[in-house]
């Protein structure tokens, strides 16, 4: 009767845990470049009771055997890159990677750090930056005087200068692609660096090497769907009562066993 007890009670925290993974996707619905996340489950050790193929007779084994399992556990919150939606803003300075990889962001203690969000701002230097102030590499300087910012899909970057017909480059973007996104740290922040199990990035210029392009105006907003997290949330809130069910049953079954001398 334990067993049912300790197992139910870990389908409790599991659930907990699935809830938490909703709730911080559904908060970040309006974040510029957010990746949704889930949580993925594994079932947890058995105990064999009777060995599937154990002998019967000498003639007959039994199919099937008797395993009765100790409940679950979460193992992985994986995290989703699927494109998110685009919005438009006609902003010059607002980017968006149309298909994969990262612009890369300068940290203050100088590591290289990860992102999707192309909500840009220049600095008091003319520097082009995020909305922390990181310089976004290659660093790009625009001159004080321009009077516009182009750039191409290809991640060219052009100001229009006073009296001046055709525009000056003033950088080129670099996108980062890694083998497995999913293993990339949070860092929160929108950004994200290298782990052991991401690999090592692959630089490279946009719409080459599988790498996207650039949409100059647009930002790429949250993949998260609002309708998918609320049906999550009512299936985790669903398991989580029927555990706690479980819990209440077999200990309406223990105090019955309590009460037999009575």
């Amino acid at each position: 009767m334990m067993r049912s007890l300790w197992s139910a009670s870990t389908g409790m925290k599991g659930q907990e845990t699935n809830i938490a993974v909703v709730s911080n996707n559904l908060a970040n619905v309006s974040t510029t470049g957010f990746k949704k996340q889930r949580v993925d489950f594994e079932d947890l050790m058995y105990q064999t009771i009777i060995e599937p193929g154990a002998p019967i007779t000498a003639d007959h084994k039994y199919p099937v055997g008797v395993q009765l399992g100790h409940g679950v556990k979460p193992v992985a919150t994986h995290r989703l890159f699927s494109q998110g939606e685009y919005q438009e803003t006609d902003e010059s300075l607002d980017v968006a990677i149309e298909g994969e990889g990262f612009f890369q962001v300068q940290l203050p203690n100088g590591d290289i750090a990860y992102t999707r969000d192309g909500a840009w701002k220049i600095s008091e230097d003319g520097i082009v930056v995020n909305s922390l102030g990181y310089t976004i590499l290659p660093e790009m300087t625009l001159p004080q005087d321009a009077l516009g910012l182009n750039i191409t899909s290809t991640g060219i970057v052009a100001a229009k200068m006073p009296n001046q017909t055709d525009l000056e480059v003033i950088g080129q973007i670099e996108l980062a692609d890694f083998i497995n996104p999913a293993g990339l740290r949070a860092l929160g922040k929108n950004l994200f660096v290298p782990s052991g199990s991401s690999g090592d990035p692959v630089v490279g210029l946009p719409g080459t090497d599988e790498l996207g392009e650039i949409a100059q105006g647009f930002i790429e907003m949250s993949n998260v769907k609002v309708v998918e997290e609320m049906v999550n949330m009512i299936v985790a809130q669903r398991a989580y009562e029927a555990n706690s069910k479980t819990i209440q049953t077999s200990d309406t079954m223990l105090q019955i066993a309590n009460n037999l001398r009575r």
